[in-house]
């Protein structure tokens, strides 16, 4: 069994972590609640319904994957409990895999339901995830790395996964 809190150890193995999927899960139940059972509203039928449930399996595998990633295969743990900033891997796509994989996949989930109304939904999990990490995680890693997590701050999306952009510094050195 891993000891995952060492001594010297500065930041906590899961931050705020736990908090932003439990909001993002309850943002996503209370939004099919309301568009699919109370207000009985937008749901889509015909073709709709293979399209959306044929994109909902997708996003759900693509993030349940994502987020397996980050949490699994990374060794993100021995990088929090010997205070290193990870930027390799899934984390050169993405600052935050672990929570995109869960956004991911709960946009998936929310599809299934085939309502046109529960596209809001991602972007309701998408606001409360940024203000939550904006203020939370990204606040303590920048005063934990200092300009070593700036650079990674311009050079790697918080949420959404893409090829990682070189740093002005990099540039310069190509050049």
């Amino acid at each position: 069994m891993k000891d995952y809190v060492k001594e010297g150890q500065k930041m906590p193995l899961y931050g705020v972590g736990p908090f932003i999927v439990f909001g993002m899960a309850v943002i996503t139940l209370v939004g099919i609640i309301l568009f699919c059972y109370v207000l009985k509203t937008g749901t889509l039928s015909g073709p709709w319904t293979v399209i959306f449930r044929i994109f909902g399996t997708m996003l759900t595998v693509c993030g349940v994957t994502i987020w397996y990633t980050a949490a699994l295969r990374s060794d993100m743990d021995d990088n929090i409990a010997d205070n290193r900033l990870k930027t390799d891997g899934i984390y050169a796509w993405v600052r935050n895999p672990m929570y995109s994989g869960f956004w991911i996949a709960f946009f998936g989930i929310s599809l299934f339901w085939h309502n046109i109304c529960l596209l809001i939904i991602p972007v309701i999990n998408w606001i409360f995830m940024t203000v939550i990490l904006r203020n939370t995680e990204e606040k303590w890693l920048l005063e934990l790395y200092g300009n070593e997590y700036r650079r990674y701050l311009r050079e790697v999306n918080r949420c959404l996964p893409r090829i990682r952009r070189k740093s002005l510094k990099d540039k310069a050195v190509i050049k």
